[in-house]
């Protein structure tokens, strides 16, 4: 349905009087969108081909995936090496930031957030750019299904790693220092040093407009081109929350890392933590060995609990279980409520899930949102209301529950893997 719109899109720019600069640029991860017979590849090549000057699809392929290792590796386990994992919509000035992907079940019954950012072309701007850096350092799919690299670039696992990771960091780089200058520049306009505030400042030049109450922070993690914004400003943000503040953090697939544990762990501010129960876990009743999936979360999750137990800080850090008959859960993200505050000034919304992936293997970005807004404030609160209505707290006897019984192989094997998944 999805492929259809566009093609009937992009058939009535062909159609117009007047010619039509419409493009159409799509970028998805290669093991992922390749696997199986019928797959967002194959649903997307009538497009390429019946547009060719129109559409571009970039397959992003992880570095870390070849030689010997890509050949064995089947698919579905190939795809736990690294993947492209971003998830933003763009369409002119307007932006879609989500942790969901295009498949039916996000419109149907799989809970995840999503954000609409409307009429805001500077942060269409930057993850347009942000897109086309990472596509030009991606495999680009041909009307032949086949797929070559943009004429200049290293290939990404036939090429020199370390060259190829070098290449693409600096491409994608430059469009973050880009950003980084313009929004410098933004503040200092907004913020000057002299005697008047921004809103006298405004006023005094004749200026209408608003002086801005919400922020919107662009943060990009792809530690295999060694870029970490986003695991630094995530690690301030759980370094630096006070006393009396309060932390509520999702995530569809709980598997911390160690650092973000320890951070939990070892500061002062409330933690209420919500994550899938097993029934809500995407891989539930999965065929194989996927299928276990659901159980090493569950030894992960009484790991924790029980060390937040050992600390004796069960009443500053509470674990939550989301559950709704027939759905899934692949919620993430975090909102930030200062000491004192009845509504969060802050939320990260996007595709990391705050586990080892998102951090080292996968290519992530997700926005900082900080407002001064009551009215955002006020919806932000709502949001995080209704994901944790539906929940219940953790406690021993939730580890008594039928199905909750983990196998011993599972507990041994899942050390191994935990970095993986």
């Amino acid at each position: 349905m999805k492929v259809d719109c566009l093609e009937s899109t992009l058939e009535k720019s062909l159609q117009a009087k007047c010619p039509s600069d419409l493009k159409v640029s799509i970028l998805l991860d290669f093991m992922r969108g390749s696997r199986g017979r019928k797959n967002s590849r194959t649903m997307l090549l009538p497009l390429l081909q019946r547009f060719p000057e129109q559409v571009r699809v970039s397959l992003f392929h992880t570095p870390n995936l070849r030689g010997l290792l890509r050949l064995l590796m089947p698919e579905r386990f190939n795809e736990t090496i690294g993947l492209q994992h971003i998830k933003v919509y763009l369409f002119d000035d307007n932006v879609i930031l989500s942790g969901a992907n295009l498949s039916d079940s996000y419109f149907t019954n799989r809970q995840d957030r999503y954000v609409f950012l409307q009429d805001c072309p500077d942060v269409a701007d930057f993850f347009t750019e942000l897109v086309d850096a990472v596509g030009d350092v991606s495999l680009q799919l041909q009307g032949d299904d086949t797929v070559q690299v943009v004429e200049g670039m290293v290939h990404p696992y036939k090429g020199d790693r370390a060259a190829y990771c070098e290449a693409a960091n600096a491409r994608v780089m430059g469009v973050i220092n880009a950003a980084r200058t313009r929004q410098q520049m933004l503040h200092a306009q907004t913020f000057h040093s002299d005697s008047l505030g921004p809103r006298e400042d405004a006023a005094a030049a004749g200026d209408r407009r608003p002086a801005p109450d919400t922020w919107i922070y662009p943060l990009v993690q792809m530690k295999p081109f060694e870029i970490r914004i986003d695991e630094a400003v995530t690690a301030a943000l759980l370094t630096e929350a006070e006393c009396g503040a309060r932390v509520y953090l999702t995530t569809g697939y709980f598997n911390l890392t160690q650092a973000y544990m320890d951070l939990v762990l070892g500061t002062r501010a409330e933690y209420q933590i919500l994550l899938a129960s097993p029934e809500v876990n995407g891989f539930f009743g999965a065929k194989g060995v996927a299928g276990a999936i659901p159980a090493a979360y569950v030894h992960i999750e009484r790991q924790f609990y029980q060390e937040v137990c050992s600390l004796g800080q069960q009443e500053r850090v509470q674990l939550q279980e989301y559950w709704r008959r027939d759905w899934t859960f692949h919620a993430k993200g975090l909102w930030l409520y200062l000491a004192g505050s009845g509504l969060p000034c802050l939320t990260l919304i996007g595709s990391p899930n705050f586990g080892y992936r998102s951090v080292h293997r996968d290519l992530e970005a997700q926005i900082a949102i900080v407002t001064e807004s009551q009215a955002l404030q006020q919806q932000l609160h709502q949001e995080q209301a209704q994901l944790y209505l539906r929940s219940g707290v953790v406690s021993p006897a939730t580890f008594q529950q039928p199905g909750r019984q983990v196998k011993l192989w599972v507990k041994m094997v899942t050390p191994l893997i935990k970095n993986f998944f």
